[in-house]
């Protein structure tokens, strides 16, 4: 297995893309404010080897953000959390039931045994004089063999 990083990213877009809660994924950080609707944007956020390698090869820990977000500017307001929460639950459910993400990776880190658990943080952005409601989700994989080790 290697640090294929577009598979990966294209398989966690997809989830989103296939729970059917978001008009549109991004497979990277918006610069500009998201459409109308709930958006998602998925990108790295991090990479480290694990102290879980093998002996020829490092495994590696990549570290994704996978964002959800809405405009604050939509009624009723009392439906953003849940709406959003439902989403979240939803992809949660995903990571969990493709744990490997369709065998590109060893598994999704889901209570952080190798340093970082799967969680989502709320909170909001203004973008482009915007302001959005906003879940960042944590997203932990491990991949095997990411790094050959040289003897």
């Amino acid at each position: 297995m290697a640090l294929d990083i577009d598979a990966i990213i294209n398989a966690v877009a997809s989830h989103a893309e296939a729970s059917g809660w978001f008009d549109q994924v991004n497979g990277h950080e918006p610069k500009n404010a998201p459409g109308s609707g709930l958006t998602g944007a998925v990108w790295v956020e991090g990479l480290r080897p694990v102290a879980s390698s093998g002996l020829s090869s490092s495994s590696a820990l990549l570290v994704l953000n996978v964002r959800l977000y809405t405009s604050m500017l939509q009624e009723p307001q009392d439906r953003i959390d849940p709406v959003m929460v439902k989403a979240l639950s939803d992809l949660y459910a995903a990571y969990a039931g493709d744990f490997t993400l369709g065998g590109l990776v060893r598994h999704v880190d889901l209570r952080g045994a190798d340093g970082i658990p799967l969680t989502a943080k709320a909170g909001y952005i203004n973008q482009d004089q915007r302001m959005y409601r906003v879940f960042t989700i944590t997203l932990p994989v491990v991949v095997n063999d990411a790094w050959d080790e040289e003897a």
